[in-house]
């Protein structure tokens, strides 16, 4: 089940300190996703096997007429709106300022899930001065210091406590869940019109507390599939016009929620940051993904196009190059049926289990071609590798000293069980083990 998280707070109370100690704990990859008001970061955290999305806002700010400020504003705002939980940072050696006020009404207001995190209480003295924000009228507070780590595990088993663990098996009567994601305006609406072969601007519905993507039903021509569609955005008034915000927010939701993304990208406008973007998003949540290149009947073209722009786009998201990438025109449903066919394949490669002999029989000869890098006049040895029974590809290398294989080593592991078995657009999870 998908679960956001977002970070909120006035500038200067440690917001992106404590987004990088809840990330940091499993090395998560932070991305900085660049918009046209400031760097909006996104992450994963997993505590006691629990996963969840994290989002880092801007400070809150108001009465301000600097433009940058104001759009800060409307992401804190979007945030408190989108996610599951919010957690409320405030500063302990400034104690309660208007702006905290202000954001605490809000959250009142919202009636959203907060939880209300004291930042820099590094010493017994700051601990008790904790207790002035009670006056905040958000319930218990949650004494931290982000920088040192130190209460971060109390917070972390409340923001967990009443999120179900996951589940490692699928169902046996389950079909497959096709998203479709990407900046907006890149034809997300058009391609699921064509798809579902009607005329239907498919928008998630604006009331309720959390705003679920729709999830259509496809059945034709031998393929059964579920749509989850983050193509429609409706704007929210003045204070809700940040719509790259609100999209990312919403491709978050819709991709935690699938098996394969259809990542589209404007092929009028070539590959962007923020396609990088939301492509490492499907990959660290482990999705199988293929890149759409839609408008590509309005590019002026020669017989080397197909060739050059996918070069570009395979340069921009290495390491991980091995993802279908298929040229579209949503509007005139040129090669659709071709992206929905290479989806389907995708899916089943994310269900594929390998034969532990056949892996070792892989393995013997990639270690014999090219052996881990002595580190410290110390020989690394991988003696076996199995396929963890786990929902999408994962492999478990035993070896005498796994602290000593660097990422070089790994990709190249990886690479060779690509080249031998058919991963294309399937992220592999690799994890080195003590004999």
């Amino acid at each position: 089940m998908s679960h956001i998280v977002a970070i909120v707070g006035r500038p200067n109370v440690g917001k992106s300190t404590l987004f990088n100690r809840l990330c940091g704990e499993r090395k998560a990859i932070v991305d900085e996703l660049s918009g046209v008001t400031r760097d909006r970061h996104y992450g994963k955290s997993d505590w006691n096997g629990r996963e969840f999305s994290i989002i880092d806002t801007g400070g809150y700010i108001t009465n301000s007429d600097d433009v940058f400020e104001e759009e800060i504003r409307r992401q804190v705002m979007l945030a408190i709106e989108e996610a599951d939980t919010v957690l409320f940072i405030v500063d302990v050696m400034s104690g309660i300022t208007d702006l905290d006020e202000k954001i605490a009404a809000l959250l009142r207001k919202n009636r959203k899930r907060t939880l209300v995190v004291v930042n820099k209480v590094d010493n017994s003295q700051r601990y008790f001065e904790t207790s002035v924000f009670y006056g905040l009228g958000l319930g218990d507070i949650y004494p931290v210091a982000a920088i040192s780590g130190s209460g971060t595990g109390e917070l972390l088993d409340e923001l967990v406590r009443d999120q179900p663990l996951p589940e490692e098996k699928a169902p046996v009567d389950e079909i497959p869940r096709f998203s479709i994601v990407g900046r907006p305006n890149v034809g997300k609406s058009s391609l699921a019109n064509a798809l579902l072969g009607e005329e239907r601007n498919i928008v998630t519905p604006v009331a309720g507390t959390t705003r679920d993507s729709i999830h259509t039903h496809y059945n034709k021509f031998g393929n059964e599939f579920l749509l989850i569609d983050t193509a429609g955005l409706r704007k929210k008034g003045k204070a809700m016009e940040n719509i790259e915000f609100y999209s990312i927010m919403r491709s978050v939701r819709a991709i935690e929620n699938s098996d394969v993304c259809f990542l589209m990208i404007d092929a009028t406008r070539g590959i962007e940051g923020q396609d990088v973007n939301i492509f490492n998003l499907v990959v660290r949540n482990k999705k199988g993904v293929v890149i759409l290149v839609n408008k590509w009947d309005l590019v002026e073209k020669d017989t080397a196009s197909v060739k050059e722009f996918t070069s570009i786009i395979k340069e921009r998201i290495s390491p991980f190059e091995d993802v279908p990438v298929i040229f579209i025109s949503a509007l005139t449903k040129q090669r659709i049926h071709k992206a929905l066919e290479s989806a389907m394949q995708v899916y089943a490669r994310r269900k594929t289990k390998i034969s532990t002999s056949k892996l070792n029989e892989v393995l013997r000869k990639s270690v014999d071609q090219f052996h881990p890098p002595a580190v410290k006049g110390k020989h690394i040895k991988i003696n076996y590798v199995t396929q963890l029974p786990v929902r999408t590809p994962a492999f478990a290398f035993f070896c005498n000293m796994p602290q000593y294989i660097k990422d070089p080593y790994k990709r190249y592991l990886e690479n060779r069980l690509r080249e031998n078995f058919d991963f294309t657009g399937v992220p592999l999870q690799l994890f080195f083990r003590k004999k």
